[in-house]
């Protein structure tokens, strides 16, 4: 392999993609060599080579290069982080972007310019395309509408080497959190992800500084993260749905979400106020209004029951000033309701356990604010959660029901690839209880396999494959019914009634 190829490659790719000028080429060119340990330059023709939509082959070929010479250790991690330091030789500055991001929105409109900033994120490899494309996605047909099910193969497993050196490190509080504004250009550590090509979008929201970023996993179609400059907990209140609905007042082909404030029903990162969003629309999107409901006060803002598995007020109005009052004073009342004969308790003590997921988006000029309500206490019978998936779909999704999962996309384990093809050659054979039940793999989808097998009058090798992914999404709305605080029974939905006549009453 030719190193100085390689290099001049990059730097092509770099000024194809408008990351590096003409006159910063030589700039970027010797902090590469500097960070290689060359001592010289040779140029070398290119011109017959094919430059790539993508840096990640040429990345390889240098990290292959740079851990022959001893450079850098084979493992996932250092590669990481050294090509990673690598795009940070080519990413432009973030006054650069940020100003390109006006120019483009200004001209051409807010669209345009996400358009052109999710790019930006593809080509400095901040989002990795290859990896992206590992993972398995599909929908599944429910009776709620086609789930989304995705599973996630995109992040690579850690080397034991890494692992060990990670238990060696010294503890470190910066950047604060993987949200932090402090990741901005950081060189990364072990166990901390490099940023050198990562660049940032400052927004204003209610008179406050927060910021827009993509998610390096992203799930959908342009999986944003809006998050606040300052690492503050996350709070469900009056600011939340403000902030929601002025997001999507400056950028309304977006929609915008926040996780649960509260253990077990919110997101894995609770420590810093954040939001996700983007340009996707989700199963629950599409999922109608099966009850119209009246608010006492706010009789001019469309409201109703939406037909979802778990507890879901849509409203909606032109009037963002009063759409958020509504919900406020839903959140307020649900903060505080009880209903024991359906295991409904808003505090253990002092400790409490009612809370909202919130979603928002546009309509038109019409606001709609999506209001998921949730619970989080637990019991001895139920130590993971009343209303977190119980134990017999914990073969299919166990983790806590975050955002994305609410609106209808299942993120399921990597694992499930090897025991789905494992499954589909077991369940065509007669003996396939036999099978599955001294696997270690998938012996935890036996009861699952048995009644699918039930259910279907003729499984062979031809169909199998579909059957599995569609009875997945099936499951998947099981979840959902198991996180749903008023159940999709009479004796739930009469207890919706209930707290609905509750909030006009007070």
């Amino acid at each position: 392999m030719n190193i100085f190829e390689e290099i001049k490659m990059l730097l092509t790719y770099g000024i194809k993609n408008d990351l590096i000028g003409k006159y910063d080429e030589i700039i970027s060119r010797n902090e590469i060599i500097s960070l290689l340990k060359l001592e010289e330059w040779k140029d070398t023709d290119i011109s017959s080579k094919i430059i790539p939509e993508y840096p990640n082959k040429i990345l390889e070929n240098i990290c292959n290069w740079a851990v022959e010479k001893g450079i850098i250790e084979d493992t996932v991690t250092t590669r990481e982080l050294f090509d990673t330091e690598i795009m940070g030789k080519i990413t432009p500055s973030a006054t650069h972007v940020i100003d390109k991001f006006i120019k483009i929105s200004s001209l051409g409109g807010i669209k345009k310019a996400t358009d052109n900033y999710y790019e930006f994120a593809q080509k400095t490899n901040y989002i990795r395309t290859d990896r992206i494309a590992k993972n398995m996605h599909w929908y599944s047909n429910t009776e709620y509408g086609d789930m989304e099910i995705t599973v996630n193969l995109s992040k690579p497993e850690k080397d034991p080497r890494d692992i060990a050196k990670e238990r060696l490190l010294p503890l470190s509080s910066y950047p604060k959190c993987l949200l932090c504004y402090e990741n901005v250009g950081y060189t990364g550590r072990i166990n901390h992800p490099a940023r050198q090509n990562h660049r940032i979008l400052p927004f204003f929201l209610e008179g406050e500084e927060w910021f827009l970023q993509y998610s390096p996993y992203v799930y959908y179609n342009e999986h944003a993260i809006v998050f606040s400059k300052e690492h503050r907990p996350m709070k469900i209140n009056k600011d939340t749905f403000s902030r929601i609905t002025a997001f999507v007042e400056q950028v309304p082909h977006y929609f915008i979400g926040s996780n649960a404030d509260l253990p077990i029903v919110g997101g894995s990162i609770l420590s810093h106020d954040h939001y996700q969003g983007g340009h996707h629309e989700f199963p629950m999107a599409k999922s109608p209004i099966e009850k119209a409901l009246i608010f006492k006060g706010f009789e001019d803002i469309e409201a109703g029951i939406v037909k979802w598995p778990m507890s879901v007020i849509r409203i909606k109005s032109h009037n963002r000033k009063k759409l958020v009052e509504l919900a406020v004073k839903i959140l307020d009342n649900w903060r505080k309701y009880n209903d024991e004969s359906l295991n409904i308790y808003a505090f253990s003590d002092e400790i409490p356990h009612n809370t909202i997921t919130p979603i928002g988006r546009r309509r038109g000029k019409d606001f709609e604010l999506d209001l998921v309500l949730r619970n989080n206490k637990t019991t001895e019978l139920y130590p993971l959660g009343i209303f977190h998936p119980h134990e017999d779909v914990h073969n299919i999704k166990k983790e806590n029901i975050g955002l994305i999962e609410v609106m209808g996309l299942a993120v399921l384990p990597g694992r499930l690839k090897e025991e789905l093809e494992i499954l589909e050659r077991y369940m065509t054979e007669s003996d396939f209880k036999t099978k599955i039940k001294n696997d270690t793999k998938v012996e935890k989808h036996l009861e699952w396999a048995i009644n699918i097998n039930k259910k279907y009058l003729k499984i062979t090798s031809e169909n199998i494959k579909n059957i599995l992914k569609n009875e997945i999404g099936i499951t998947f709305s099981r979840v959902l019914e198991d996180a749903g605080v008023f159940k999709r029974n009479i004796e739930g939905q009469n207890g919706l009634t209930r707290f609905i006549e509750y909030i006009n009453i007070n």
